[in-house]
């Protein structure tokens, strides 16, 4: 799990936007704006935009 403090600071690196944090079906935080969603990988965010995946990959 991400830390609360760790996700109030964190933003979308492509547009500087908010993230939501989701643990279902992985765990991922997720940018409506961009619709990218990064992946959490050991309670770690990994904020780089060509680990991101598209949002309606899987969803």
């Amino acid at each position: 799990m991400v830390d609360e403090r760790l996700l109030s600071i964190l933003a979308c690196p492509r547009c500087k936007g908010e993230l939501e944090y989701i643990t279902a079906p992985s765990e991922e935080l997720l940018c409506r704006s961009c619709a990218l969603a990064y992946p959490v990988r050991d309670d770690i965010p990994v904020m780089l935009i060509e680990e991101a995946r598209t949002l309606g990959e899987r969803d």
